[in-house]
């Protein structure tokens, strides 16, 4: 090995190397219509299915710093292909007979089109199985919280100062509607992250290939994993380029962003319980330190945030590896699609922890909510449209001054009468357009 860099935890991951096992098992079945030995053909896929199913994990140590069109794991997955074939056919291990490595499990192939072939298949298979419903269980969770506080009145923030009346509700829905957007988003990615390298060999010209081989092998791996593949219309630009991994990683960006937010204001509307906002009560998983007796820490949202700042990370390394496409192949491949699928893992086991050990188990503190929002000075904007600004920011000020209630000042200042506040300052009628 000539890569010593990392050490095993820095292994080609191995959605990469499964994917691998579907492209060398599609490969096999459409060259048995260019003249493949139908009895190399059933060994290649029979082995091929043995790479997808994990079971030969073990054979696969090269490391994701490598050269960066993945030549060698390439060539990996060709030489333990070729020697579980021979062995299944009774054949002599490294003799490269009767399945050759390169002639018949790289058939019509080259490690520039392969790779970021595999590269598609591993990040599309993560997405639909494993980020979409972990984020999917994630607004769900978050609509259902919504929809628990829809009648709960609490004072709004911005600037972090108070401000006007909402619902805990509609904040959670907020929340709601940002993992929302964020599904759509990587759902956008979608299409061009379908599209197949598969076909152009080396420099994006197909040589070494048949008429139909690209549109067919294309064919075969959408057949083989139940998703949408199709031939790259323009192949130059699918080995030289990799900007569906980078819109993808935007996208993915996109959704750290989100969760950051969403975790930083949980954990702070759940700070306290008695010095903090305390407007939520987060579950309590485990004991919060090793030195304060009875301390909850809001565990689950640190652990996202860090999983955010990965993410973000993550993106820088992603921007610089596609933009480091020199001529007719980018070079930064294994970089590229490490990166991506660590950004993918992170946030679909984050999601699901953060929903099942927080957001979940969530609880509104009403009591401390009602106090909060009765003790707020912002109410005086409801004042606005009966006595105009500058008089109801004169009220506030000297509420906040004197250490008193609008209504105390109000009246003491002769702007309103008690009657006239109680009906103008309801902040159940603050909560929408009227």
């Amino acid at each position: 090995m000539n890569f010593k860099i990392g050490g095993p935890e820095e292994r080609m991951p191995l959605p990469v190397i499964h994917a691998f096992g579907i492209l060398k098992k599609a490969a096999a079945l459409v060259n048995k219509e260019y003249g493949l030995d139908q009895k190399i053909v059933d060994a290649i896929a029979k082995a091929a299915d043995e790479v997808v199913t994990g079971k030969l994990d073990d054979h696969f140590p090269l490391v994701v710093w490598q050269t960066g069109s993945g030549t060698q794991s390439n060539m990996n997955v060709n030489e333990v292909i070729s020697n579980r074939a021979i062995e299944m056919l009774g054949g002599e291990l490294g003799s490269k007979k009767p399945v050759h490595p390169n002639d018949h499990v790289n058939m019509s192939q080259s490690s520039n089109d392969t790779y970021p072939t595999a590269m598609h298949i591993a990040v599309a298979r993560e997405l639909n199985s494993r980020l979409l419903p972990s984020l999917q269980q994630l607004l769900d969770s978050l609509r259902r919280k919504s929809k628990e506080f829809e009648n709960i009145i609490k004072i709004g923030r911005t600037h972090t100062q108070d401000a006007v009346p909402l619902t805990l509700g509609q904040e959670f829905g907020g929340y709601a509607q940002q993992v929302e957007n964020g599904i759509g988003r990587v759902k956008d990615t979608l299409p061009r992250l379908y599209m197949l390298a598969a076909g152009g060999t080396a420099v994006g010209t197909g040589l070494n290939t048949r008429i139909g081989f690209a549109e067919k092998i294309a064919a075969k791996i959408a057949e083989l994993t139940g998703l949408p593949f199709t031939t790259a219309p323009n192949k130059f630009e699918a080995l030289a380029a990799h900007d569906a991994m980078v819109e993808v990683h935007g996208a993915l960006n996109t959704i750290a962003a989100s969760l950051m937010k969403i975790a930083n204001d949980i954990r702070f509307l759940g700070s306290g319980p008695r010095c903090g906002l305390g407007e939520l009560s987060l579950p309590e998983n485990e004991p919060g330190s090793s030195i304060m007796p009875g301390k909850v820490n809001p565990t689950q949202c640190e652990a996202v945030t860090m999983v955010a700042a990965q993410v973000f990370g993550n993106q820088v390394a992603v921007t610089v590896g596609g933009s480091n496409g020199h001529f007719e192949l980018n070079v930064f491949k294994p970089m590229i699609v490490r990166n991506v699928l660590q950004s993918i893992r992170l946030i679909a086991d984050a999601s699901v922890s953060f929903t099942v050990n927080c957001v979940d188990g969530i609880k509104a503190n009403k009591e401390n909510i009602a106090k909060i929002l009765r003790e707020s000075l912002m109410l005086v904007t409801a004042l606005n449209p009966h006595i105009g600004y500058d008089n109801a920011a004169k009220i506030a000020k000297t509420a906040h001054k004197n250490g008193t209630t609008l209504k105390e000042e109000a009246i003491k200042l002769g702007i309103l009468t008690a009657e006239q506040f109680d009906e103008w300052v309801r902040p159940e009628k603050m909560l929408a357009p009227k």
